[in-house]
């Protein structure tokens, strides 16, 4: 099983920090050309600084994820630096709460926006990309990857993130009917769902309060959290060779936390 990404490029979205920013990493890492694609320009010029490098395998973009032009010049910007797009991570996130039992409509509707849309109309651009990139790659048994990373929140009930769980259920839906969309175009498309992982909303959460550490790792099986790389490493299978006959799967990496009591807002 190869995992160099030698020649291929990607843009990751949400690779300013947690995270999105260990994928973006671990994909230079094993050769990639990477975008890191975030809504914050100062965290990505505070995280990148010398890494950005006209001549190297490092770019940076700075936009809303939830809009369609903010997209379309990503796309370009990666155009512009790499000429092509091999691999896409869909790993930026919106998490607030909401009452379950008065939903604010404006609340889900920027839930969808950030978690579901950004990540389905990203997908599209860049197949269609793919697609057009096909006709110099006919011998290949694949032209694209695209993984979406969400939550266990879309698959076990969280009432107090009512509005994000319902984001990333229609996103791992999203995922799977891409995949087989997307799959006479030899283009892959997979999710990751995690939980009990080192990401950015759980760090702040143990800032403030230190006491959920032992909540969190007495709540999953394997005894301990996970670190973000740990997560990339994940990704990081999906995107490469040896996946080369996986698409429409959600992996779940959560050291088992599926497997017992509900998750909660203290495991994300």
């Amino acid at each position: 099983m190869s995992l160099s990404l030698q020649g291929k490029t990607a843009i990751v979205t949400g690779a300013g920090r947690g995270i999105g920013l260990a994928v973006a990493h671990r994909l230079v890492e094993r050769g990639a050309n990477v975008m890191f694609a975030d809504s914050d320009e100062a965290l990505l010029e505070a995280e990148l600084g010398s890494d950005l490098d006209s001549e190297g395998p490092i770019r940076a973009f700075a936009g809303d994820m939830g809009e369609k032009l903010a997209m379309a010049n990503l796309i370009s910007a990666t155009l512009d630096a790499f000429d092509r797009v091999d691999i896409l991570v869909n790993a930026h996130r919106l998490v607030r709460g909401s009452d379950p039992l008065d939903t604010d409509v404006d609340t889900l509707d920027e839930m969808m926006r950030q978690n579901m849309m950004s990540a389905l109309r990203m997908s599209q651009l860049v197949a269609r990309r793919m697609i057009r990139q096909a006709a110099d790659s006919v011998d290949s048994d694949e032209i694209g990857s695209i993984v979406n990373i969400s939550t266990l929140a879309g698959s076990r009930p969280i009432p107090e993130l009512l509005g994000y769980s319902i984001a990333c259920a229609a996103l791992e839906q999203a995922t799977r009917g891409l995949a087989l969309a997307l799959a006479p175009h030899r283009i892959r498309v997979n999710g990751v769902s995690f939980s009990s992982v080192m990401s950015h909303e759980l760090k702040l959460a143990l800032r403030e309060r230190p006491e959920l550490r032992d909540h969190v790792i007495a709540g999953t099986p394997m005894g301990r959290i996970a670190s973000a790389d740990e997560l990339a490493e994940a990704v990081l299978y999906l995107t490469g060779s040896g996946a080369g006959f996986v698409t429409g799967q959600i992996l779940t990496v959560d050291g088992g936390r599926s497997l017992v009591d509900p998750v909660s807002t203290k495991m994300l």
